[in-house]
């Protein structure tokens, strides 16, 4: 016999015969049965009921709902609530009594869901704070179970400062707020960020109010911006600006800090009401100016680095913190308008002679066309009047033509002075901007820096030879090469040019002469000052009918020796010779009488 029966003793009074029928102390299997049925909860399924958690692992939750057999929830409907544990009250979802195997089937999930959207609603009214599991990310921020309901949490409403790592808050359980409910979608939106905000304004207010200027904090860089960088002072931010971060100029303030840097600012200003406070960093350090060599002076040679550029000049930073402008007039000796583009970039390291110095108003000005000698301090050897040069031209004006010799050397053509023969309307018909053309030096004006320069006066003037070739009466071939209203011009050899007014532009036949064509011309003025030719191609015809009418009428009516002779319209044809005729004439008469 076992030491495990060995003592057990049979009831002396035990009716076997009564249990073998069904019945124990007069009492039937069935009363026994339905006795054992009433200790029992009633249970429907589809009904929502509390129920006591029995106990809790990794996998699975089972709850005790007073039923006959236990029902088991998996453990992932309770992700929400990290802290559940045996004993705790839930709400369950009877799925059904008793399936095939009859087990009890119950859910947590479809509880909470059931009457989820009331106390969703309920929560937003009252202002009360809900616990929530972070489910996922999603775009824009994370998926939050709440009260089974999937709700939205903003990246901005996650915490007072800006979260660079999302993935961290993945799979934990936080208290939140509902902020919105789209009931006609049945979106809800919550915040982690409004619960700290609250616990945050009190202790903002405090701080503000113990805050004084020139008051220097220790506080952590919490976000930086293409503007400045905020910085946490313990529960309250300040900004420092990107023009008080540092004395020289910032083109990025991650240059200057980084993020969870901790760093001493003082502050400049706050505002109690708008809660804004305006940090400084540069401020904790002496000012640049304040160093700068004392022995340094108008005249002196510096060197730098460009740190910006405009149109109308570059700004070197001399050392960090002390920044001079070299306007672009003194860029170059050249007086042509330019901008600073032309010289200089950023990044360029510079040598620069100092203009000005002005430590009170902390101002420099530059010049680095003054490292080169003024080609105008000895114009008068380097281009004296009647040398010979090539200029390349750089604009127009319609009374001439501007050249540069060389940087900062300009001189003018003027119209009349660009051609001995070509009538030049416009510099345009003669030269072309950019183009070199040969010049000699008429006249220097050293205090305006003008030269008075001369083409045409590289040759020899033509007029003079003119002066025999085109002489009045002489006839040449000429080119209609322009019609206007007031006559037309005509092109004669070596680029000679005459006028001709339209009635000298009729021909034999009583037509006018047209453009292009080419006729004889006879020369009627020629004017050697004011190169002007007056031509005629009507006289080329016009005289020798003349001629041959005064030969046929002194052939058809000879004089008689004793014929008086005789005269008419006197006052119209009188010459010298003629007066002294007719003086002769009166005297014979006179005497006769």
């Amino acid at each position: 016999m076992s030491e495990l029966t060995k003592n057990v003793q049979p009831l002396q009074d035990f009716n076997w015969d009564e249990f073998e029928n069904g019945t124990v102390a007069n009492i039937s299997k069935e009363e026994l049965d339905k006795a054992y049925d009433e200790t029992l909860n009633k249970v429907a399924d589809h009904q929502v009921v509390e129920g006591k958690v029995i106990s809790v692992d990794k996998k699975e939750v089972v709850v005790n709902i007073g039923y006959k057999s236990d029902g088991i929830i998996p453990a992932t409907e309770f992700r929400y609530n990290p802290d559940l544990k045996e004993g705790d009250v839930v709400e369950v979802y009877v799925e059904t009594a008793e399936d095939k195997k009859g087990q009890l089937v119950l859910s947590h999930k479809k509880a909470r869901l059931s009457q989820a959207w009331d106390r969703v609603n309920q929560a937003l009214e009252a202002e009360e704070i809900v616990q929530g599991y972070i489910k996922c990310r999603t775009k824009g921020g994370m998926i939050v179970d709440v009260f089974g309901i999937e709700a939205f949490l903003p990246g901005s409403q996650i915490d007072v400062h800006p979260i660079r790592d999302y993935d961290q808050f993945v799979g934990k359980t936080m208290e939140f707020k509902i902020v919105k409910i789209n009931q006609e979608f049945r979106n809800v939106v919550v915040s982690h960020k409004a619960l700290i905000e609250q616990e945050l304004e009190a202790q903002k207010q405090e701080i503000i109010s113990r805050l004084e200027k020139g008051q220097i904090l220790e506080g952590t860089v919490k976000n930086i911006t293409s503007y400045g960088v905020f910085v946490d002072l313990g529960g309250v931010d300040g900004l420092i600006h990107i023009t008080d971060l540092s004395w020289g100029r910032v083109d990025d303030p991650k240059k200057v800090v980084e993020l969870d840097q901790k760093i001493n600012v003082v502050i400049l200003d706050f505002d109690e009401e708008k809660k804004r406070i305006a940090l400084g960093l540069k401020q904790l350090t002496p000012h640049p100016w304040d160093a700068l060599d004392a022995n340094l002076k108008v005249g002196d040679h510096i060197t730098g680095k460009v740190v910006v550029i405009a149109d109308y000049g570059a700004f070197v930073e001399v050392q960090p913190g002390v920044e001079g402008l070299i306007h672009v007039s003194e860029m170059s000796w050249s007086q042509h308008l330019r901008s600073a583009q032309e010289f200089l970039k950023v990044g360029d390291d510079v040598e620069a002679v100092i203009l000005t110095l002005d430590r009170d108003e902390r101002k420099m000005s530059l010049g680095i066309k003054q490292l080169r000698e003024d080609p105008w301090e000895a114009i008068e050897t380097k281009y004296p009047v009647g040398s010979k040069h090539t200029a390349k031209v750089r604009n127009f004006t319609n009374f001439g033509v501007f050249v540069e010799l060389e940087e900062g050397v300009d001189g003018l053509i003027h119209i009349s002075d660009l051609s001995w023969t070509k009538k030049v309307k416009h510099p345009s018909e003669f030269t072309k901007v950019g183009e070199v053309i040969d010049v000699v030096v008429l006249d220097i004006d050293k205090e305006n820096r003008r030269l008075s320069l001369g083409h045409k006066q590289l040759e020899d003037n033509p007029w003079d030879v003119f002066e025999e070739k085109y002489a009045v009466g002489s006839v040449h071939t000429g080119k209609i090469t322009e019609v206007m209203e007031r006559g037309a011009v005509v092109s004669l050899e070596e680029n000679v040019e005459g006028f001709a007014t339209p009635k000298h532009l009729v021909k034999e036949d009583g037509s006018q002469a047209q453009q292009g064509e080419e006729l004889e011309f006879k020369v009627i003025e020629f004017n050697k000052d004011s190169k002007r030719i007056i031509l005629s191609h009507s006289r080329t015809f016009e005289d020798a009918q003349r001629e041959e009418k005064r030969a046929a009428r002194k052939t058809a009516a000879p004089k008689k020796k004793d014929e008086a002779p005789k005269i008419e319209n006197v006052a119209a044809s009188t010459t010298l010779g003629d007066l002294d005729v007719l003086a002769k004439l009166k005297a014979d008469m006179e005497k006769s009488e």
